[in-house]
């Protein structure tokens, strides 16, 4: 048999081989490169995940065992199971410091958002005047004053003799002064007030901010319809600022109910516990009856709260994008 001659099938191999060879080069390559920058990520990472578990994760875990337990934090503890919760729900003044924590809601919440709102949208009608300017910086100056400051401030402004009563006096309304902050009846919406106030300039900025990506177009669309200024507030600015609205509302409900230096400072949970906050009677249980367990219990039920609150105005704010 005559076999076939094969000149030239080494150099053809060998072309079909280079490439093939190239190729898994780049890949075994670029699987190095990947393997290379997962291991930096994970080198930048791991801090801050251990600096989070050993000062976040840790703390929330012992709170929930201490929680379990009757202990004064000095000598040894003893279980109790669910007996401090079944307390919390029998003691009518931790109940009564949860229930003012969602009142603050409206004032620190509610409030300085609606009027956030429209000086937002006034503001941007006059975005080209140094009034704007000037507005801005006098709306936000109180985020950046301390809280305690602040609390210090606003306690001076409504003392029996401070300005808001010389201002009531002045007026002819000397008949509705009063010590604002020693008063059952006002001395919760009065650091409700202190709180709106504070919150007022962020919330002002972040609707500012989303107003100014709005298509200027769709505002001339709405006039061509008829529509006026209180119309185009609600059928193009309203909707436009979904996002920004979500943000404000979880950060200024998170802190009505984390509410602890405003009402520290100016009334301490007074008069009669009219102010209590769940943090304040954290602080009171832990540090001064040095009830440890019963701290920790309430809590646990005011983390759950706060969780229960927040993550559907968070749901909302998704489904609404």
């Amino acid at each position: 048999m005559v076999q076939a001659p094969t000149t030239g099938t080494p150099g053809r191999r060998r072309a079909v081989e280079e490439p093939a060879t190239s190729t898994e080069a780049r890949r075994r390559a670029i699987r190095a490169r990947r393997l290379r920058h997962g291991w930096v990520g994970l080198g930048l990472v791991v801090p801050a995940a251990a600096a989070y578990a050993m000062f976040v994760l840790r703390p929330l875990a012992l709170t929930v065992q201490y929680s379990f337990y009757d202990w004064n934090g000095v000598t040894s503890s003893t279980w109790v199971g669910l007996g401090n919760y079944a307390r919390l729900a029998e003691n009518p003044e931790m109940l009564g410091s949860i229930v003012n924590a969602l009142e603050l809601i409206v004032y620190f919440s509610f409030v300085p958002v609606a009027l956030g709102l429209l000086t937002a949208a006034t503001i941007r009608k006059l975005a080209a005047s140094r009034l704007a300017l000037v507005s801005r910086t006098v709306l936000f100056l109180p985020q950046v004053i301390p809280l305690v400051a602040a609390g210090i401030m606003w306690t001076w402004l409504l003392a029996s003799d401070g300005l808001v009563n010389q201002v009531l006096r002045a007026v002819g309304l000397g008949s509705v002064t009063r010590a604002w902050l020693g008063d059952t009846s006002t001395a919760l919406p009065a650091v409700g007030v202190i709180g709106a106030w504070v919150a007022l300039g962020l919330c002002m900025l972040l609707f500012l901010s989303g107003m100014t990506k709005i298509d200027p177009s769709l505002y001339e669309a709405a006039r061509i319809d008829g529509a006026g200024p209180v119309r185009e507030f609600f059928a193009v600015t309203l909707p436009s600022v979904r996002q920004e609205i979500g943000v404000a509302v979880t950060v200024t409900v998170i802190s009505a109910l984390a509410a602890f230096d405003i009402v520290y400072i100016s009334t301490q949970g007074g008069p009669a516990n009219s102010t209590l906050v769940p943090g304040l009677e954290i602080y009171y249980l832990g540090f001064f009856s040095r009830d440890v367990g019963q701290a920790s219990a309430l809590a646990v039920v005011f983390m759950l709260l706060v969780l229960a609150i927040v993550l559907p105005i968070q749901r909302l704010t998704r489904e609404g994008d």
